[in-house]
Protein backbone atom coordinates (compact mmCIF):
# COMPACT_ATOMS: atom_id res chain seq x y z
CA UNK A 1 0.00 0.00 0.00
CA UNK A 2 1.31 3.42 -0.90
CA UNK A 3 -0.09 6.88 -1.49
CA UNK A 4 -0.66 8.51 -4.63
CA UNK A 5 -1.27 12.63 -4.30
CA UNK A 6 -2.19 15.30 -6.43
CA UNK A 7 1.32 15.76 -7.22
CA UNK A 8 1.26 12.36 -9.01
CA UNK A 9 -1.90 12.85 -10.97
CA UNK A 10 0.24 14.55 -14.08
CA UNK A 11 2.42 11.31 -14.59
CA UNK A 12 -0.72 9.33 -14.06
CA UNK A 13 -2.71 10.96 -16.14
CA UNK A 14 0.18 11.19 -19.05
CA UNK A 15 0.78 7.62 -18.72
CA UNK A 16 -2.62 6.48 -18.76
CA UNK A 17 -3.52 8.49 -22.00
CA UNK A 18 -0.38 6.37 -23.95
CA UNK A 19 -1.45 3.13 -22.56
CA UNK A 20 -5.03 3.89 -23.81
CA UNK A 21 -3.96 3.61 -27.27
CA UNK A 22 -5.85 6.42 -28.41
CA UNK A 23 -9.07 5.90 -26.53
CA UNK A 24 -10.41 5.42 -23.04
CA UNK A 25 -11.22 9.32 -22.86
CA UNK A 26 -9.52 13.03 -22.22
CA UNK A 27 -6.57 12.58 -19.49
CA UNK A 28 -6.90 15.99 -18.80
CA UNK A 29 -10.56 15.72 -17.71
CA UNK A 30 -9.84 12.79 -15.66
CA UNK A 31 -6.85 14.49 -14.13
CA UNK A 32 -9.49 17.43 -13.30
CA UNK A 33 -11.60 15.12 -11.98
CA UNK A 34 -9.86 13.40 -9.57
CA UNK A 35 -8.01 16.74 -8.68
CA UNK A 36 -11.02 18.26 -7.54
CA UNK A 37 -12.09 15.23 -5.43
CA UNK A 38 -8.61 14.69 -3.80
CA UNK A 39 -8.44 18.68 -2.65
CA UNK A 40 -7.91 19.03 0.73
CA UNK A 41 -7.98 14.98 1.57
CA UNK A 42 -5.81 12.54 2.37
CA UNK A 43 -3.47 11.01 -0.35
CA UNK A 44 -5.61 8.26 -2.19
CA UNK A 45 -3.95 4.51 -0.93
CA UNK A 46 -3.01 2.10 -4.11
CA UNK A 47 -3.21 -0.99 -3.12
CA UNK A 48 -1.46 -4.33 -4.43
CA UNK A 49 -3.78 -7.23 -5.58
CA UNK A 50 -1.68 -9.30 -3.57
CA UNK A 51 -2.93 -7.46 -0.10
CA UNK A 52 -6.60 -7.54 -0.97
CA UNK A 53 -8.21 -10.44 1.69
CA UNK A 54 -10.09 -13.21 -0.58
CA UNK A 55 -13.75 -11.90 0.77
CA UNK A 56 -12.94 -8.09 0.19
CA UNK A 57 -15.81 -6.45 -2.21
CA UNK A 58 -14.10 -4.71 -4.94
CA UNK A 59 -16.02 -2.33 -7.77
CA UNK A 60 -14.79 -1.05 -10.32
CA UNK A 61 -15.59 2.38 -11.87
CA UNK A 62 -15.12 3.77 -15.30
CA UNK A 63 -16.65 5.88 -17.74
CA UNK A 64 -18.53 4.39 -21.39
CA UNK A 65 -19.32 6.60 -24.33
CA UNK A 66 -18.02 8.22 -27.48
CA UNK A 67 -14.64 10.02 -25.53
CA UNK A 68 -15.45 13.04 -28.47
CA UNK A 69 -18.65 13.89 -26.39
CA UNK A 70 -16.67 13.61 -23.63
CA UNK A 71 -14.91 16.71 -24.39
CA UNK A 72 -17.98 19.01 -24.55
CA UNK A 73 -19.90 16.96 -21.92
CA UNK A 74 -17.90 17.24 -19.38
CA UNK A 75 -18.75 15.63 -16.13
CA UNK A 76 -19.82 16.46 -12.32
CA UNK A 77 -18.34 13.23 -10.57
CA UNK A 78 -21.43 13.00 -8.81
CA UNK A 79 -22.58 10.86 -11.28
CA UNK A 80 -20.29 8.08 -10.97
CA UNK A 81 -20.68 7.97 -7.15
CA UNK A 82 -24.32 7.45 -7.89
CA UNK A 83 -23.32 4.52 -9.71
CA UNK A 84 -21.33 2.52 -6.89
CA UNK A 85 -23.10 3.88 -4.40
CA UNK A 86 -25.92 1.99 -6.14
CA UNK A 87 -24.25 -0.86 -7.02
CA UNK A 88 -23.29 -1.29 -3.53
CA UNK A 89 -26.47 -1.29 -2.01
CA UNK A 90 -27.80 -3.51 -4.79
CA UNK A 91 -25.60 -6.09 -3.91
CA UNK A 92 -25.85 -5.30 -0.36
CA UNK A 93 -22.07 -5.20 0.54
CA UNK A 94 -19.75 -2.88 1.92
CA UNK A 95 -17.08 -1.95 -1.23
CA UNK A 96 -13.75 -2.13 0.02
CA UNK A 97 -12.05 -0.80 -2.64
CA UNK A 98 -12.59 0.37 -6.54
CA UNK A 99 -10.20 0.25 -9.36
CA UNK A 100 -9.69 0.97 -13.25
CA UNK A 101 -11.19 -2.01 -15.99
CA UNK A 102 -9.18 -0.45 -18.62
CA UNK A 103 -5.96 1.49 -19.18
CA UNK A 104 -7.13 4.68 -20.53
CA UNK A 105 -7.08 8.51 -20.25
CA UNK A 106 -10.03 9.56 -18.14
CA UNK A 107 -10.57 5.52 -16.82
CA UNK A 108 -7.46 5.63 -15.00
CA UNK A 109 -8.24 8.48 -13.33
CA UNK A 110 -12.13 8.04 -12.31
CA UNK A 111 -11.31 5.64 -9.48
CA UNK A 112 -9.03 7.90 -7.77
CA UNK A 113 -11.88 10.27 -7.38
CA UNK A 114 -14.53 7.84 -5.93
CA UNK A 115 -11.50 6.77 -3.43
CA UNK A 116 -10.90 9.78 -2.41
CA UNK A 117 -14.70 10.80 -2.17
CA UNK A 118 -15.40 7.56 -0.43
CA UNK A 119 -12.43 7.06 1.56
CA UNK A 120 -11.06 3.54 0.23
CA UNK A 121 -8.28 2.26 -1.76
CA UNK A 122 -7.59 2.04 -5.46
CA UNK A 123 -6.55 -1.51 -6.82
CA UNK A 124 -2.76 -1.31 -8.63
CA UNK A 125 -4.70 -3.22 -11.40
CA UNK A 126 -7.05 -2.94 -14.40
CA UNK A 127 -9.14 -5.65 -16.57
CA UNK A 128 -7.14 -4.90 -20.27
CA UNK A 129 -3.52 -3.60 -19.86
CA UNK A 130 -4.43 -1.49 -22.30
CA UNK A 131 -7.88 0.47 -23.52
CA UNK A 132 -10.46 -1.75 -26.11
CA UNK A 133 -14.11 0.22 -26.96
CA UNK A 134 -16.49 -2.50 -25.44
CA UNK A 135 -17.14 -3.97 -21.54
CA UNK A 136 -16.44 -7.37 -22.80
CA UNK A 137 -13.26 -6.71 -23.62
CA UNK A 138 -11.92 -7.35 -20.59
CA UNK A 139 -9.43 -10.55 -18.71
CA UNK A 140 -12.63 -11.34 -15.96
CA UNK A 141 -14.41 -12.10 -19.06
CA UNK A 142 -12.00 -15.30 -20.19
CA UNK A 143 -12.04 -15.98 -16.22
CA UNK A 144 -16.34 -16.39 -16.69
CA UNK A 145 -17.16 -13.33 -14.21
CA UNK A 146 -19.95 -11.34 -14.89
CA UNK A 147 -19.68 -7.51 -15.76
CA UNK A 148 -23.64 -7.86 -14.29
CA UNK A 149 -24.94 -6.72 -12.28
CA UNK A 150 -23.96 -3.15 -13.74
CA UNK A 151 -25.08 0.32 -12.39
CA UNK A 152 -25.32 3.12 -14.67
CA UNK A 153 -25.94 7.21 -13.85
CA UNK A 154 -26.16 10.21 -16.18
CA UNK A 155 -25.33 13.98 -15.70
CA UNK A 156 -29.63 14.79 -15.19
CA UNK A 157 -29.64 11.94 -12.07
CA UNK A 158 -30.89 8.66 -14.01
CA UNK A 159 -29.30 6.00 -12.96
CA UNK A 160 -29.74 2.97 -13.67
CA UNK A 161 -28.84 -1.12 -12.67
CA UNK A 162 -28.26 -3.77 -15.34
CA UNK A 163 -28.79 -7.47 -14.82
CA UNK A 164 -27.86 -9.70 -18.44
CA UNK A 165 -27.09 -13.76 -19.24
CA UNK A 166 -23.32 -12.84 -20.39
CA UNK A 167 -21.01 -9.73 -20.77
CA UNK A 168 -22.11 -9.46 -24.31
CA UNK A 169 -25.43 -8.40 -23.40
CA UNK A 170 -24.43 -5.86 -21.15
CA UNK A 171 -21.92 -4.35 -23.30
CA UNK A 172 -25.41 -4.31 -25.75
CA UNK A 173 -27.73 -2.51 -23.10
CA UNK A 174 -25.34 -0.33 -21.67
CA UNK A 175 -24.32 0.75 -24.86
CA UNK A 176 -28.27 1.61 -25.93
CA UNK A 177 -28.50 3.54 -22.33
CA UNK A 178 -25.84 5.35 -22.88
CA UNK A 179 -26.58 6.92 -26.26
CA UNK A 180 -29.69 7.73 -24.79
CA UNK A 181 -27.84 9.61 -21.74
CA UNK A 182 -26.16 11.66 -24.35
CA UNK A 183 -23.67 9.01 -25.68
CA UNK A 184 -21.44 9.13 -22.60
CA UNK A 185 -22.46 8.24 -18.90
CA UNK A 186 -20.43 6.89 -15.34
CA UNK A 187 -20.80 3.06 -15.03
CA UNK A 188 -19.53 0.81 -12.28
CA UNK A 189 -18.99 -2.96 -13.19
CA UNK A 190 -17.82 -6.26 -12.81
CA UNK A 191 -18.36 -6.64 -9.07
CA UNK A 192 -14.93 -8.94 -7.76
CA UNK A 193 -13.92 -10.69 -4.52
CA UNK A 194 -10.49 -10.10 -3.70
CA UNK A 195 -9.68 -13.16 -4.81
CA UNK A 196 -11.19 -12.87 -8.25
CA UNK A 197 -9.09 -9.69 -8.67
CA UNK A 198 -6.07 -11.91 -8.04
CA UNK A 199 -6.72 -14.24 -10.25
CA UNK A 200 -8.30 -12.46 -13.23
CA UNK A 201 -6.94 -9.09 -13.31
CA UNK A 202 -3.76 -7.32 -14.71
CA UNK A 203 -1.89 -6.60 -11.85
CA UNK A 204 0.16 -3.47 -11.52
CA UNK A 205 -1.34 -1.48 -14.43
CA UNK A 206 -1.50 1.45 -12.60
CA UNK A 207 2.13 1.78 -11.48
CA UNK A 208 3.29 1.06 -14.71
CA UNK A 209 1.20 4.00 -16.09
CA UNK A 210 2.90 6.16 -13.49
CA UNK A 211 6.27 4.78 -14.56
CA UNK A 212 5.36 5.78 -18.31
CA UNK A 213 4.34 9.46 -17.75
CA UNK A 214 7.44 10.10 -15.26
CA UNK A 215 9.54 8.69 -18.17
CA UNK A 216 7.91 11.09 -20.55
CA UNK A 217 8.30 14.33 -17.80
CA UNK A 218 11.82 13.08 -17.02
CA UNK A 219 12.90 12.96 -20.59
CA UNK A 220 12.05 17.14 -20.80
CA UNK A 221 14.05 17.64 -17.96
CA UNK A 222 17.25 15.93 -19.58
CA UNK A 223 16.24 16.84 -22.75
CA UNK A 224 16.42 13.46 -24.00
CA UNK A 225 14.44 11.37 -26.59
CA UNK A 226 10.90 10.65 -24.98
CA UNK A 227 9.93 8.13 -27.35
CA UNK A 228 12.61 6.41 -26.83
CA UNK A 229 12.09 6.39 -23.02
CA UNK A 230 8.00 5.29 -23.49
CA UNK A 231 9.05 2.11 -25.84
CA UNK A 232 12.02 1.25 -23.29
CA UNK A 233 9.13 1.32 -20.27
CA UNK A 234 6.42 -0.34 -22.40
CA UNK A 235 9.08 -3.17 -24.22
CA UNK A 236 7.65 -0.89 -26.97
CA UNK A 237 8.90 -0.31 -31.37
CA UNK A 238 8.89 2.45 -32.80
CA UNK A 239 6.90 1.50 -36.10
CA UNK A 240 6.40 5.20 -38.24
CA UNK A 241 7.29 8.81 -38.31
CA UNK A 242 5.81 11.33 -40.47
CA UNK A 243 2.57 14.23 -40.57
CA UNK A 244 -1.04 13.54 -40.01
CA UNK A 245 -2.58 14.39 -43.83
CA UNK A 246 -6.04 13.61 -42.51
CA UNK A 247 -8.76 11.67 -40.03
CA UNK A 248 -12.08 10.63 -40.97
CA UNK A 249 -13.65 10.46 -37.57
CA UNK A 250 -17.15 10.21 -36.80
CA UNK A 251 -19.51 9.30 -33.29
CA UNK A 252 -21.82 6.25 -34.43
CA UNK A 253 -23.58 4.30 -31.59
CA UNK A 254 -21.69 5.86 -28.99
CA UNK A 255 -18.26 5.15 -30.56
CA UNK A 256 -15.49 7.54 -31.94
CA UNK A 257 -14.49 5.60 -35.38
CA UNK A 258 -12.34 6.13 -38.14
CA UNK A 259 -9.11 6.01 -40.02
CA UNK A 260 -5.96 8.18 -39.42
CA UNK A 261 -3.91 8.81 -42.67
CA UNK A 262 0.06 9.37 -41.70
CA UNK A 263 2.26 10.73 -44.47
CA UNK A 264 5.43 9.46 -43.62
CA UNK A 265 9.02 11.51 -43.14
CA UNK A 266 12.33 10.46 -42.72
CA UNK A 267 13.01 7.13 -43.50
CA UNK A 268 9.10 6.56 -44.38
CA UNK A 269 9.65 9.25 -46.62
CA UNK A 270 6.42 8.49 -49.97
CA UNK A 271 4.39 6.17 -48.11
CA UNK A 272 1.63 6.77 -46.05
CA UNK A 273 0.37 4.80 -42.95
CA UNK A 274 -3.35 4.08 -42.42
CA UNK A 275 -4.49 3.61 -38.86
CA UNK A 276 -7.68 2.54 -37.85
CA UNK A 277 -9.84 3.53 -34.71
CA UNK A 278 -12.71 2.27 -32.76
CA UNK A 279 -12.10 4.47 -29.43
CA UNK A 280 -8.88 2.83 -29.76
CA UNK A 281 -6.20 2.42 -32.42
CA UNK A 282 -6.51 -0.76 -33.90
CA UNK A 283 -4.71 -1.84 -36.93
CA UNK A 284 -1.88 0.26 -38.94
CA UNK A 285 -1.07 -0.56 -42.52
CA UNK A 286 1.50 0.60 -44.35
CA UNK A 287 -0.38 -0.31 -48.20
CA UNK A 288 -0.85 -4.09 -47.47
CA UNK A 289 1.79 -4.56 -45.41
CA UNK A 290 -0.29 -4.73 -41.79
CA UNK A 291 2.45 -3.62 -38.92
CA UNK A 292 0.64 -4.03 -35.92
CA UNK A 293 -2.96 -5.04 -34.95
CA UNK A 294 -5.53 -5.36 -32.01
CA UNK A 295 -4.73 -6.80 -29.46
CA UNK A 296 -1.10 -5.31 -29.36
CA UNK A 297 -0.52 -1.79 -28.47
CA UNK A 298 -0.92 1.46 -31.07
CA UNK A 299 -0.59 4.32 -29.75
CA UNK A 300 0.62 8.13 -31.29
CA UNK A 301 2.82 10.62 -29.76
CA UNK A 302 4.04 13.88 -30.55
CA UNK A 303 7.27 14.15 -32.55
CA UNK A 304 8.77 16.48 -30.71
CA UNK A 305 7.40 16.19 -26.76
CA UNK A 306 6.60 12.82 -27.01
CA UNK A 307 3.26 13.36 -25.45
CA UNK A 308 0.16 11.01 -26.29
CA UNK A 309 -2.25 12.13 -28.76
CA UNK A 310 -5.65 10.82 -28.06
CA UNK A 311 -7.91 9.83 -31.30
CA UNK A 312 -10.92 12.70 -30.37
CA UNK A 313 -7.80 15.50 -30.51
CA UNK A 314 -5.80 13.88 -33.57
CA UNK A 315 -5.73 16.66 -36.18
CA UNK A 316 -4.61 17.08 -39.72
CA UNK A 317 -0.88 18.33 -39.12
CA UNK A 318 -0.11 16.72 -36.21
CA UNK A 319 4.01 15.52 -36.30
CA UNK A 320 3.21 12.24 -34.83
CA UNK A 321 5.37 9.13 -33.81
CA UNK A 322 3.39 6.21 -33.83
CA UNK A 323 4.33 2.98 -31.72
CA UNK A 324 3.47 -0.74 -30.95
CA UNK A 325 4.21 -2.52 -27.98
CA UNK A 326 3.11 -6.03 -26.99
CA UNK A 327 -0.03 -6.73 -25.12
CA UNK A 328 -0.44 -9.30 -22.37
CA UNK A 329 -0.37 -12.99 -23.23
CA UNK A 330 -4.18 -13.43 -21.93
CA UNK A 331 -4.84 -11.36 -25.26
CA UNK A 332 -2.92 -13.63 -27.18
CA UNK A 333 -4.64 -16.81 -26.69
CA UNK A 334 -7.67 -18.20 -28.43
CA UNK A 335 -10.51 -16.95 -26.30
CA UNK A 336 -8.63 -13.13 -25.72
CA UNK A 337 -8.34 -13.55 -29.47
CA UNK A 338 -11.78 -14.23 -29.82
CA UNK A 339 -12.63 -11.01 -27.87
CA UNK A 340 -10.40 -8.86 -29.16
CA UNK A 341 -8.23 -10.12 -32.09
CA UNK A 342 -8.62 -8.77 -35.44
CA UNK A 343 -11.69 -10.82 -36.60
CA UNK A 344 -13.83 -9.70 -34.11
CA UNK A 345 -13.61 -5.91 -35.19
CA UNK A 346 -13.98 -6.98 -38.70
CA UNK A 347 -10.57 -7.18 -40.45
CA UNK A 348 -9.72 -10.67 -42.27
CA UNK A 349 -6.15 -10.38 -40.85
CA UNK A 350 -4.40 -12.67 -38.44
CA UNK A 351 -2.56 -12.18 -35.42
CA UNK A 352 0.98 -11.80 -35.70
CA UNK A 353 2.48 -10.39 -31.93
CA UNK A 354 4.17 -7.12 -32.95
CA UNK A 355 7.47 -8.74 -31.47
CA UNK A 356 8.01 -10.77 -34.58
CA UNK A 357 7.87 -7.98 -37.09
CA UNK A 358 9.41 -5.47 -35.15
CA UNK A 359 12.09 -7.51 -32.52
Amino acid sequence: MRDISIGDLDDLAMGAAVLGTGGGGDPYIGKLLARSAMLGKPPVSLMDPADLADDDIVLPTAMMGAPTVMVEKIPSGEEIITAIESLSAFLGKKVTATMPMEAGGVNSMIPFAVAAKLGIPVVDADGMGRAFPELQMVTPTIWGIQASPMAIADDKGNSAILQTVDNRWTETFARSLTVDMGASALISLYPMTGKQVKNATIHRTVSLIERIGRAIRESHERHTDPVGAVCDVMGGFRIWEGKVGDVARRTVGGFARGTASIVGSADYRGRTLEVDFQNEFLVARDGDDVLVTTPDLIAMLDAETGEPITTESLRYGFRVVVIGAPSDQRWRTERGLELVGPSYFGYDLPFVPIESRFG
